[in-house]
């Protein structure tokens, strides 16, 4: 017994080991943007724990590049997708879970196809969609392509279809209609699910880079990816402690929404992985 117990523990401190590595080896970079960013050009490479903190990157990268702009682009983007993905998954998901009509399961077939489907490979169909309905270099072109998923579909068709009949027929006695069981009955108690894709969807978006670049041409609809991107280009000089200042500006969202809310993130994702 006590060789058993020498050897679970010796398995979980490599593993507390082991975690810890690909954790700082994960935070390698994101340590290095924040070092350089706060530290002049010339301290870039030498880590002085002396060397003077500035935020004068800060103040050249956003007076370099429209990055409120850009902010502001990507803000309106992630939030129209995330509202109309939101709507239309829940309403097919709802329906293919609680509903029987003809042709669903062909249909429902037809949308865990398109999980088979890379986004890439339709880059080509959507830009020439896009193209004849007159809306290249626009924020809608940018979403139109994401408005549905099919993974969220998926997800909430499952997770609806795993809440008891019991709830949606006490509703149904209380003089609930279909829509008011839908609002008051399963959006409820798909919460955990909802703020766990959204926070996928929200990354995802807020990351997304080769549609954006293919499909915008001016600073009026470029989100933060593809301006952060020229402005890194070679083409405006290469100053690495006003491009990783620039970073921070453009991930920093993120980083304080994780650090704000990673207590309700973690939660999430376990409820979602527990239904």
């Amino acid at each position: 017994m006590s060789l058993i117990n020498h050897d679970n523990a010796a398995g979980e401190w490599l593993e507390t080991v082991a975690a810890w590595t690909l954790g700082l080896l994960w935070l390698l970079p994101l340590l290095f943007a924040v070092w350089t960013a706060f530290h002049p050009s010339a301290y870039i490479a030498t880590f002085d724990l002396f060397a003077p903190l500035t935020l004068e990157n800060f103040v050249t990268a956003w007076k370099a590049a429209p990055f409120a702009r850009y902010l502001l682009n990507t803000v309106v983007l992630v939030t129209g997708i995330l509202i109309v993905q939101f709507i239309l998954c829940t309403l097919a998901a709802f329906a293919f879970a609680r509903f029987d009509f003809a042709g669903r399961d062909i249909l429902f077939a037809l949308v865990l196809v398109q999980l088979m489907v890379s986004p890439d490979i339709l880059i080509l169909e959507n830009y020439i969609t896009i193209r004849s309905l007159g809306l290249v270099d626009t924020l809608p072109a940018i979403a139109l392509p994401y408005l549905a998923s099919a993974f969220g579909i998926f997800l909430l068709r499952q997770t609806f279809k795993s809440i008891p009949k019991d709830f949606e027929e006490a509703a149904r006695i209380e003089g609930c209609s279909t829509l008011g069981v839908l609002w008051r009955v399963y959006i409820p108690l798909g919460k955990p699910i909802y703020l766990a894709y959204g926070l996928v969807l929200v990354s995802f978006h807020w990351n997304n880079y080769l549609w954006p670049l293919i499909i915008t041409n001016s600073v009026s609809t470029r989100p933060l990816t593809v301006g952060l991107a020229i402005f890194a280009s070679p083409d405006q000089g290469i100053d690495w402690s006003v491009i990783c200042a620039a970073t921070l500006m453009t991930s920093g969202p993120l980083l304080i929404a994780f650090l704000l809310f990673q207590r309700q993130f973690v939660q999430s994702f376990m409820r979602a992985g527990v239904r």
